[in-house]
């Protein structure tokens, strides 16, 4: 099926759907029905008695209205060591440097604060049952001038936009418009629960503007939802946005404490999701005239599971058991990971001499040395155990593996000394949060990669991190 009909159909189902996009603002803290042990409960009224007296206070009345805003954050430190010098405080899917070389046989020692998050949440007053709102999130990641030392890279770091969106909705049908999370992997309600930055190495993992449409059916004890999305494409010249679709069900009757990446904790229900992402990839012919488009088409696939093995909540962390877990399958989709190229790059020359000048990131399509245009495969899966101590589940530990695969890697003609096509990932976690705003994290995590010429490199990270929640 030609790519443009195909997103363009599902958008057209999704018009006919008619529940809340998301549970929570994407990026936000996470929200739950249940109270915190810090909520005072509503007053019990027993009678006239139980009136408050008319005031006696002279003056004006306050004025209050139904727009509300929130202020949230924190304030995150990274102490991290890595037996390399291959990442910075994100490490991703990045090629870890081989044996041999310099940056592979030596160490290195970050200090940074450039996680630091801050963010709004608008609510405008209802009208005719349409809630609207909005929100803005950033953080200190944005671009550095090419030129800056390494002093002003991490101590003078610049703003960037992780969620920019509003969002509308209505009885028969939510509409989101901006950037957010990916729909495609059911993005961040099966993160797992690490002190690292996400995504972790096999971790669907982004986000991106896009224009989205869902609607969820039911309630208690079970929910579903459906959502379509139009969403930022890999390559802004292929002209067609991505196609992504996905299937969340929703057991609210289970359910057990989650904490996503280090900072969202929250209770969630027993989940079970589907995705599926379609895309057009276009590139200037592989020739010195480099006048025409030649296409492919990317797609993949993801299942994912949340699963409270011992439920719990909030005000009771103790002994809560959850596990998560992700698959993914595809071609041509390797920017919906954290920095996944695999070394896999386009030649730098055309035959016959000339440069070549692709317009899309490496890794996603790349041209054999006989001219034909090949999409790059990769499967990924990803689990991981959180598991909060008694007696009180202050104290809390988490443990993740993922491994990743590229099945034609080997076959498209690339460097063998640069390429690798399997890593595998695993980490350990402990986590204490001694008064609610206060938590601390320190994490070990082994990085595994084997190069097509069968050389094999590793890393080794541990990191202390602490962060005031706000």
């Amino acid at each position: 099926m030609h790519v443009k009909t195909a997103w363009i159909g599902v958008l057209c189902c999704g018009l006919l759907a008619t529940g809340p996009l998301f549970a929570q603002a994407p990026g936000a803290p996470p929200r739950t029905t249940e109270k915190t042990a810090s909520e005072p409960a509503a007053p019990i009224k027993v009678g006239p008695e139980s009136e408050p007296a008319a005031s006696t206070k002279v003056g004006p009345v306050p004025v209050h209205t139904k727009w509300t805003t929130t202020f949230y954050g924190f304030v995150e430190m990274e102490f991290i060591s890595d037996s390399t010098e291959s990442f910075n405080e994100t490490a991703g899917n990045t090629a870890i440097s081989r044996p041999g070389t310099y940056t592979g046989t030596h160490q290195r020692l970050t200090f940074s604060i450039r996680n630091s998050r801050l963010g709004f949440r608008i609510n405008a007053p209802d009208f005719h049952r349409i809630r609207s709102s909005a929100l803005v999130e950033v953080d200190f990641f944005g671009n550095q001038p090419p030129n800056a030392t390494e002093g002003q890279f991490f101590t003078n770091p610049g703003l960037r936009l992780r969620h920019g969106f509003l969002k509308i909705e209505t009885d028969y049908v939510d509409v989101l418009i901006g950037q957010t999370w990916q729909l495609f992997g059911n993005q961040p309600y099966f993160d797992p629960a690490v002190v690292q930055l996400q995504g972790l190495p096999g971790q669907v993992y982004g986000r991106a503007p896009q224009l989205r449409l869902s609607r969820t059916f039911g309630g208690d004890p079970v929910a579903v939802e459906l959502a379509i999305a139009a969403s930022k494409p890999p390559q802004r010249d292929a002209h067609v946005p991505d196609g992504q679709g996905a299937l969340r069900l929703m057991l609210n009757g289970w359910k057990g404490v989650h904490t996503l990446g280090g900072t969202g904790t929250q209770v969630d229900p027993l989940m079970i999701a589907a995705s599926g992402v379609v895309r057009r990839l276009a590139v200037p012919e592989f020739n010195s005239a480099q006048l025409n488009d030649v296409t492919a088409t990317g797609s993949g696939f993801t299942v994912d599971v949340l699963l409270p093995i011992i439920p719990a909540t909030l005000q009771n962390r103790a002994n809560a058991l959850t596990l998560n877990g992700s698959f993914a399958n595809g071609t041509g989709y390797a920017d919906l990971f954290t920095s996944l190229t695999g070394g896999i790059a386009f030649p730098a020359n055309v035959p016959g001499g000339g440069a070549y000048n692709p317009n899309i990131d490496n890794g996603i399509v790349v041209y054999t040395a006989d001219g034909v245009l090949h999409t790059v495969d990769w499967r990924a899966w990803i689990a991981g155990a959180q598991y909060y101590l008694p007696p009180d589940g202050k104290i809390w530990v988490s443990a993740n593996f993922s491994q990743m695969y590229s099945g034609n890697a080997a076959s498209l003609g690339q460097p063998a000394t640069r390429v690798f096509n399997h890593s595998w990932f695993a980490d350990g976690n402990i986590f204490y949060e001694p008064i609610t705003p206060l938590r601390f994290g320190f994490e070990y995590a082994y990085f595994h990669q084997t190069y097509l010429d069968g050389m094999t490199t590793t890393n080794n990270r541990f990191q202390l991190t602490g962060w005031f929640i706000f």
